[in-house]
């Protein structure tokens, strides 16, 4: 595990749209050091067959000392801290390769389900006394995002905290989403949350900053760490 990365990835835009927060907020946040930690961001593919060789590329690549993967959810009012992730893909709605699944297990050996290795009440609180929206999701679904949450927590070490974030909409999503629900091309949104990119940009800083430094306390009380 090299010293002094942390990974956050983030997924291209799918099911029509031209935008995804999560992709937009690993691209602000590329680059930059937070907390002493370099963040290195990529993009994953909305696609089953390619999420699995990605991933392994991209922690070949980058070796990284924590990893956060960020995602979109269309129901979502508020940050999502997800808990667990389960070894299932089940999705009726395409793929960005038009594929869709049922009862798909992600690795015919693994778990069935694993729990997040991130502070996540650590991080909530963090949000919270920021004045940013945040809550507490047992299931990161069994979409994309649970899949990239499963995959990311076991080729990922234990000692490697390593979890999943789910963002809202943007406010251009939903407006684009009304306004063609308005002109017919499209069904009204189940919900018309969104949240600032800004926001979302600073409620993932917090995340990060709050992990560092349970990475640094749990190494102060390892002797020799």
């Amino acid at each position: 595990m090299a010293s002094g990365v942390v990974l956050l990835t983030g997924f291209e835009p799918f099911g029509g749209s031209t935008v995804n927060p999560s992709q937009e907020v690993v691209r602000l946040l590329h680059g930059t050091e937070i907390s002493g930690k370099r963040i290195v961001g990529h993009t994953l593919p909305v696609s089953l067959k390619q999420i699995g060789a990605a991933i392994d590329r991209i922690l070949q690549e980058t070796d990284p000392e924590v990893v956060i993967s960020l995602g979109q959810s269309g129901s979502a009012s508020t940050i999502v801290l997800e808990r667990f992730a389960v070894n299932l893909a089940d999705f009726s709605a395409p793929d960005n390769d038009g594929a869709s699944v049922t009862d798909a297990a992600l690795e015919d050996d693994g778990p069935t389900a694993i729990a997040s290795r991130l502070p996540l009440r650590a991080i909530e609180s963090e949000l919270l006394d920021a004045g940013i929206p945040v809550r507490l999701s047992n299931s990161a679904g069994t979409y994309l995002c649970n899949a990239a949450m499963y995959l990311f927590l076991t080729r990922t070490g234990p000692q490697t905290p390593c979890g999943f974030i789910h963002l809202p909409c943007l406010p251009e999503q939903v407006a684009a989403a009304l306004r063609a629900a308005r002109d017919g091309e499209g069904l009204r949104p189940g919900s018309t949350a969104s949240m600032s990119l800004d926001l979302m940009v600073a409620a993932v800083r917090l995340a990060i900053e709050a992990t560092v430094r349970r990475v640094a306390r749990a190494r102060v009380a390892i002797p020799g760490g």
